[in-house]
């Protein structure tokens, strides 16, 4: 414990890491801020009444996760930071189809620069199209038969108005982010997203105390729900750094005047190799019908067909498992080519020992990536599932959702990552990092 106490007053004795820290708290707090500045034309008080029984298993409450309840708050920031993840995607994605984004990946730092910079035009269009999207369905939100955006407002200028502010935003955040990743602790994007996610922790704690407060529950329950709970953290912190990467070793010979030799080299493969990408498209999927479900209220047929797609059913359960374990090895045959490693490993003089080099080495790595990938996957339909498990103790519902699926991954994830960051600056300057015995292996990809 003193060792911990001892790393973190190292932290401010190092005056550059002390500014980048309080450099990029200070850009979080104006990220949160954003947050809870309603557009204008929106009245605050209707909107709080129209979203006070807003169910979070949609996909305006995925969305809404994403970006730190901003949605909900019809804020500023109300797109997030979502729309530069999704032109990333699809950048990512063209690389698997196009021969231009194919060549841009292979060019090394040049190609990524130029990767980057194509990410951040795309936001643009993508931002645009999603900032009508809620404009759309802003508009379309009433209490009691009032609409939530003043009759006052012409509808013409409060659709423009919500496009270019929301639109600004996120380039305002993606600006945000960049300056965190160079002049902060790194993870910029990342740590925006982290700190929506985290900025829900208090309100789920909130409801929480008040079922105590209640009555409804003993704090002798309480506090063995939340050791269980904070057992699970533990368990996934573990399992996440135990799955980083599976070395897959072969010899490189190297070859030079008069100098032969052997040197031993690695594969950086990893159990799982499509991060938290596989829960977000499941998730996008499994809440298609309760999103269109919910424009049916008066119909019971309808309602007798949600109840399979509650997230407490099994039927849910084992279709979002399934998805995501077909995610995972489709985003994984997108993100990682076998031949591609095969043929730098052959340029380079490489070869796996007993293995022939060109197609047998590429069949090598990809049967070795199709094994390893499995209890990857099971391993996130585990993590994904596990809110609905959570919810069967009587946990509510925000505290569940955020100890499970992609929170969960996401919070352990990015606080994993920055540790290393701020171990890399202890130890660079003689430091004792935050664990002696072995730095804190960060997630890459």
């Amino acid at each position: 414990m003193s060792s911990l106490v001892d790393s973190f007053r190292n932290i401010f004795k190092i005056q550059e890491l002390r500014q980048r820290i309080i450099f990029t708290i200070l850009l979080l707090i104006v990220v949160r801020i954003g947050a809870h500045i309603t557009l204008p034309g929106i009245d605050t008080g209707l909107l709080a009444e129209a979203t006070k029984n807003q169910s979070d298993n949609t996909l305006f409450g995925l969305y809404d996760l994403f970006v730190g309840g901003a949605f909900k708050n019809a804020a500023l920031f109300a797109l997030g930071i979502m729309p530069y993840i999704s032109a990333s995607i699809i950048i990512q994605l063209l690389g698997a189809v196009v021969p231009y984004f194919q060549k841009l990946q292979k060019e090394g730092e040049t190609g990524r620069k130029k990767i980057n910079q194509l990410t951040r035009y795309g936001t643009v269009p993508v931002a645009l199209m999603q900032a009508w999207g809620v404009s759309v369905q802003l508009k379309s939100r009433n209490v009691a038969g009032v609409s939530i955006v003043s009759p006052d407002v012409s509808p013409v200028l409060f659709a423009i108005s919500c496009i270019v502010l929301m639109t600004a935003g996120t380039i305002f955040m993606m600006w945000l982010g960049e300056q965190i990743t160079e002049r902060g602790i790194g993870n910029g994007i990342s740590l925006i997203i982290f700190v929506g996610i985290i900025d829900r922790l208090p309100y789920a704690f909130l409801d929480e105390y008040q079922v105590v407060a209640s009555g409804a529950r003993s704090i002798i329950v309480e506090l063995i729900i939340i050791a269980g709970l904070v057992f699970i953290i533990a368990g996934v912190v573990l399992v996440t750094q135990a799955m980083r990467r599976i070395p897959v070793q072969y010899a490189k010979r190297v070859v030079g005047r008069k100098i032969y030799g052997g040197v031993t080299q690695y594969i950086p493969l990893r159990v799982n190799q499509a991060g938290v990408m596989p829960i977000i498209f499941a998730q996008s999927i499994m809440f298609v019908p309760n999103t269109v479900l919910t424009f049916f209220p008066n119909s019971q047929f309808m309602q007798n067909i949600s109840k399979y797609f509650d997230h407490t059913s099994l039927v849910y359960a084992f279709l979002y498992g399934s998805l995501i374990v077909f995610f995972t090895y489709f985003y994984t045959a997108i993100a990682f080519n076998p031949k591609d490693v095969s043929d730098n490993m052959k340029k380079q003089g490489g070869f796996v020992p007993g293995v022939r080099p060109g197609k047998a080495t590429s069949d090598f790595i990809d049967n070795i990536l199709t094994k390893i990938t499995l209890p990857g996957s099971i391993f996130l339909a585990i993590i994904a599932i596990m809110p609905a498990f959570i919810a069967q103790a009587g946990v509510t519902q925000g505290l569940a959702q955020f100890f499970g699926g992609t929170s969960l991954l996401i919070v352990v994830g990015v606080a994993l990552d920055t540790l290393q960051q701020i171990e890399s600056h202890l130890v660079m300057r003689h430091y004792d990092g935050f664990m002696k015995s072995g730095k804190i292996k960060g997630r890459r990809g």
